[in-house]
């Protein structure tokens, strides 16, 4: 399964256009889980990076970092990568997949139903 396609790229707002607004108003347009554990990760915005991790230069990208909300131990709000998301394996051994019936969801409303759940 391809956890990034190009329609995904394109309804990601990029890296730090968020800054203002509160965390917990972002959408949270892709989902992402170990379907063996208990990660996961939902991303409200991301953009294309270089060698070194940055977005904002001409060098040429070689990966793709998302900021969103990560559940796992506990929740928290940071920055992953697509390679890294690539590379985990659950405690069966198998991928991260992404949710192919997620439909946007604020992160407000993620929040709430966690705490529900």
């Amino acid at each position: 399964m391809k956890l990034l396609t190009e329609e995904l790229k394109q309804q990601l707002p990029p890296l730090y256009s968020g800054e203002g607004t509160k965390l917990e108003d972002a959408i949270a347009v892709v989902k992402f889980f170990t379907p063996d554990g208990g990660w996961t990760w939902y991303a409200t915005e991301g953009s294309p990076v270089d060698e070194n991790g940055y977005y904002d230069t001409d060098k040429p990208k070689v990966d793709y970092i998302f900021f969103g909300l990560v559940d796992g131990f506990t929740s928290e709000f940071g920055y992953f990568s697509l390679a890294e998301l690539e590379r985990i394996r659950g405690a069966l051994g198998l991928p991260v997949e992404r949710d192919l019936y997620w439909k946007p969801t604020r992160i407000r409303d993620i929040l709430i139903h966690a705490e529900t759940a």
